[in-house]
């Protein structure tokens, strides 16, 4: 076909994407959205538990009401924040709010470490000083240099939603979905850029009447952990929502490859927004990448 191109109208893209994390070579990108699907007892929250590890996040919040039971599983984790009733609606404020915490924290040891340095260099130089500047930085016997929990980069965060299908967070996702639309976004930062947050959720069905994932979340997920089903309807909804990137076909022999027999808490991993040195979208656990014959043309 022919074409013609117009200068000075390209497309710039920013420089910073707001609250993106390098994250180890072989994970996925961060912040991400992720969902484990399956029934009881086939090992989503073991699964879940080793990406967050993996993906080395500085600290975990936690809503789930079986905290205790599934302690030994959630005990390799950071966990600083626990929620444990599914039905607290103003759960979803909470965690925004600590995300905001995090950046005016931030904010507030820039501030402090700039003025700081400022100060050190006028005393250096000679330059007058009243007792009020100087006591804000003077310890015991000493100049006492502003901290920061983190060192003055961003936190790491992760949210993990654990066994809360049918509570009032799902059946009144108002606030949920606008968590996971702008989850990359909290927090932000004068200076430009965010906090973030990554989120994870560990669920039964796919797709449910009441109480389940809408819409809104599924369409926002980045990663996908689907683990053996009877449920033909669910693998038909499951892989209409990765349509755009294979065919039903790829899916159901990829899904067949990774999940097998189904004994050994198998699942197929689909990453949908995969970084560009991984050879394929799915895996087989986390470990080994499944690359079907028709995604690997090149």
């Amino acid at each position: 076909m022919k074409t013609q191109k117009l200068k000075g109208l390209e497309i710039i893209p920013p420089k910073e994407e707001s609250g993106k994390f390098e994250t180890p070579i072989n994970m996925p990108k961060g912040h991400n959205t992720c969902c484990a699907v399956g029934v009881r007892n086939t090992g989503k929250s073991v699964a879940i538990v080793n990406i967050i590890e993996k993906m080395g996040y500085d600290y975990v919040i936690l809503v789930s009401p079986t905290m205790s039971s599934n302690k030994e599983i959630m005990s390799r984790l950071n966990v600083e924040h626990i929620f444990e009733d599914p039905d607290d609606l103003t759960i979803i404020d909470k965690i925004k709010d600590i995300v905001k915490k995090e950046a005016e924290e931030l904010e507030r040891y820039h501030e402090e470490l700039k003025n700081y340095n400022k100060l050190m260099k006028d005393l250096k130089e000679g330059k007058f000083m009243s007792d009020d500047i100087l006591l804000q930085y003077f310890g015991e016997d000493s100049f006492v240099k502003p901290e920061h929990r983190w060192n003055g980069r961003k936190p790491f965060i992760a949210c993990f939603f654990d066994d809360l299908l049918g509570s009032g967070i799902f059946s009144k996702p108002r606030k949920l979905n606008a968590l996971t639309t702008y989850h990359r976004h909290l927090g932000q930062l004068k200076e430009g850029g965010s906090i973030g947050i990554s989120l994870y959720f560990a669920i039964q069905k796919f797709k449910c009447v009441c109480g389940g994932l809408n819409p809104t979340i599924r369409n926002n997920l980045t990663n996908l952990l689907i683990f053996k089903t009877k449920n033909e309807r669910e693998l038909e909804d499951i892989s209409e929502s990765v349509s755009g990137e294979c065919g039903v076909e790829t899916f159901n022999k990829v899904y067949n490859y990774a999940i097998g027999d189904g004994q050994n808490y198998e699942f197929l991993f689909i990453d949908l927004f995969k970084k560009k040195e991984h050879p394929s979208m799915f895996r087989k656990y986390l470990n080994e990448f499944i690359i079907p014959e028709e995604l690997n043309k090149n």
